[in-house]
Parts: C-alpha cells; structure tokens; sequence
C-alpha cells in the first residue's frame, strides 16, 4: 500500500509539472517590440512584486529572453504593449532548462524592480536625453534630480543612477566658442550659477566637483552607475580634478592651477587613467580619452559584442544581450574611448572594429558598479543642438536603444560575482 500510495503520489507532482505553464518573453527576431519587453518584464516585477522563485533572464537564449510566471495580467499587458509572448508547457521548460546546461547560456533569477534615478537639470535643454526616451517609450518609471537634490543625500533612494550630456567640470558642456552668445547658454550659465551659490558653492566646477564626488560614493556603497556621452569623461576627469582648477578663467573667473596636469589624480576615477586634459576654453572636447573628430565625423562605424560566457562572466553577459552582435554606430561629444586611457579593471564589452576603440565598457568601483556606453544616441548618428528628439517607436526592434534597457534591468538581477 506504500508503495502504491508513493507512487500516486510521485506520477501527480509529475502530472501538475508538465501542466504548469510559464510565459516566455522571446528577445530574438521574432520579438514584435524589443524596448517595451523591458518595459513588460520590469512592470510585473514592480506592480506584482514579482515571484522571486520564477521570474528569470535567460541569458544567451533567443537573443536574452525573459520567463515570467504564468499570471492573468501578463498576456493583456503584453498585448497593450505589443509584446510578443509565448506560453512554454511544464515539458518545454524540462527541455530549455537542459539547453541552458548544457551549452553557453544561464537562468539569471530577477528579485525586484530597481529604483531609477536620473541626473536632469530643471532647466530646458538643446538637446535630449536617449536614456529619458528610451524609458519613456518602454513604460519604465523614473524620477529625475539634479545638485539641490544630491546634496540633501537623496542618493541613497536608487539603485540605478543615469548621467547623460552633463558636464561634471564645470565647463557648461564646453560650448563657449560656438554658443556662448545664445540666449539658451546665457541661460544655462546663469541657471547653473545660481544653483552653485544658492548651495554654498564660490564657482559652478566646484559644486560639480563635490556632485561628482557624491555620485562616485553612490557607487562605491553598492549603487549601480550608468553614463552616455560628456557625462562619461567629464565625470572622471571632475574626480581626477579634485582640489585643482581646470577651468578656464574666461568660465569661472579664476586661473588654473599651474603644472595642472602633473597634479591629476587618477587614482580618483572609475574608469581612466593617464589622460591629458584640454585647457582650451574654445575647443569642444574635454580630453584625450574621447576619439571624437568633430570636424570630420565618420560614416556609421559598427560596433561589436563580446561573445561573454553566461555562466561564468554573467555581469557583462546580462549588459550585452542582444539579437544582434553587430550594432551601428553613432556620434557624440564622447563618441568612444582610447584603450590606452583605460584602466585594468575596465572591461571593454563592445568595440569599434575600423578603429579598435572601446565603445562600451564596463568596471567595479568598491561595492558597485559602472557601465559607460559612449555617444548621444544609438539611433540618432550625429545629434547637433536644438535638433528634434528621437521618435523612439520608430526604433522599437533597436539593438542599440536594448544595451540601454540591459543596464535598466541588471540591477534587478540576484547579485552576482564579478571580476574586477
């Protein structure tokens, strides 16, 4: 009778398994709206709380596809969205979960939606912001704070902090030969300096100096840090700057620091090393780590995907998912980076392959971590100031705008072991 009653038992488990049901959220070309996926599989997380034992990132798998839990507001969701989502049996689970052991792919479980804050001056700007686009169109809520905010300690509210066309030197953006006559620069200058004095701050490079400073804490204490275009370099080269001036005194009214370039210290950044300053107030490029070439830009220059392991490198797995390993090109203030300006614990994830460049790199900074994806916006090749923004849903199978939505995503992720 035990043995009868054990194996009722045991064939009604395996019954009420092949009957259960899951809901794959394909990330390959059969996806009808790649960014809003996103948008699908962070909704749930954050409206439902999510399942902690069932919702997962199936690294390597049809382009990074996600598996939901079967939930009623799911599919309705999925259609608003248009999403495409397939119903995968208990039996095609048994059978995917053998693919994923057995060749370079992972089951990354997702544990909660992440808090995201993005770094947007409360003044209107010439030009947009891909990241604030992209979340937009994908349904993905933020809140946005500028300095006021990060010097009350508001920091700590996110997990996931962006910086996009942000000029952490203080230099307002560097646009002082070409715009400096503008109504919008006089504006912006005026903005920014009130703000500065409001907080205590003799000079705006100061006060970017100390948010700067703050910013890189954030990520040192477990904060996960995301930036594009001038935020990218200028941001370093603030933290590098430390205690020194390197500001034109046509911008903030004092001379710079003499021997100023033999005083940076690069044991400040996050991702740069041994770079070399430009003091020029009328050249529009803040370093040497940028390969920008203002002057003559270059066609669409492709940019290729490192193959990561899943199961072994899943951090830079999970932030280069795609359905495509070779995505075009765009411009920006920083368009890429000079691998000779990287330092050891950067690990570059896509790269320009005419040039040799790093385009999209990504490294460790005490508990957090940071992603830096070079240009303005990945369907806009040279964006030039007062241009209309993007229209997003005209790009919603972009492979350019989902290494955006990876990095939106990642923090999401069951923490994972990384080599820094």
């Amino acid at each position: 009778m035990n043995l009868l009653r054990r194996g009722l038992i045991g064939m009604l488990v395996l019954l009420s398994s092949s009957a259960r049901a899951e809901i794959l959220v394909p990330m390959d070309a059969t996806q009808t709206d790649h960014l809003r996926a996103y948008g699908l599989v962070y909704g749930y997380l954050k409206n439902s709380g999510g399942r902690p034992d069932r919702t997962y990132w199936l690294l390597n798998v049809r382009g990074g596809s996600f598996l939901l839990p079967e939930d009623e507001s799911i599919p309705g969701r999925a259609v608003e969205l248009g999403v495409r989502i397939e119903s995968v049996s208990g039996a095609d689970m048994a059978a995917l979960d053998a693919q994923i052991e057995q060749t370079n792919a992972a089951k990354i479980l997702l544990e909660k939606a992440p808090r995201i804050g993005v770094y947007a001056p409360p003044f209107q700007e010439m030009w947009d912001d891909a990241v604030l686009l992209v979340l937009d169109y994908a349904k993905i809520p933020y809140e946005t704070f500028y300095d006021e905010e990060v010097m009350e300690g508001k920091l700590a509210r996110y997990d996931w902090v962006h910086m996009h066309h942000d000029d952490f030197t203080g230099q307002f953006g560097k646009f002082y030969r070409s715009y400096k006559s503008f109504p919008w620069y006089i504006r912006m200058v005026d903005v920014q300096t009130k703000i500065a004095k409001k907080l205590g701050f003799p000079t705006v490079p100061k006060l970017k100096a100390e948010v700067a400073r703050r910013i890189a804490a954030f990520m040192e204490n477990g904060g996960f840090l995301f930036a594009m275009c001038a935020a990218i370099d200028s941001f370093d080269i603030a933290l590098a700057a430390d205690g020194i001036d390197i500001v034109p005194e046509a911008l903030d009214g004092s001379p710079i620091t003499p021997d100023v370039q033999a005083k940076l210290d690069f044991g400040r950044t996050a991702a740069f090393k041994d770079f070399v300053v430009d003091l020029d107030p009328n050249v529009y490029e803040f370093s040497d780590i940028d390969v920008s070439n203002y002057s003559n830009p270059p066609e669409r220059e492709a940019f290729t995907l490192f193959p990561f392991s899943a199961k072994y490198d899943p951090v830079p797995a999970m932030l280069t998912q795609n359905h495509e390993s070779l995505v075009a090109g765009f411009f920006g203030q920083t368009t890429a980076f000079r691998r000779s300006r990287l330092k050891g614990n950067v690990i570059v994830m896509g790269t320009i392959v005419a040039s040799d460049t790093a385009k999209y790199i990504y490294g460790g900074r005490g508990k957090g971590l940071f992603s830096f994806y070079g240009g303005h916006d990945p369907e806009d090749f040279s964006h030039i100031v007062m241009e209309a923004p993007t229209d997003v849903s005209l790009y919603k199978n972009s492979p350019g705008y989902r290494l955006i939505l990876n990095n939106i995503l990642f923090p999401a992720a069951k923490k994972q072991k990384r080599e820094t």
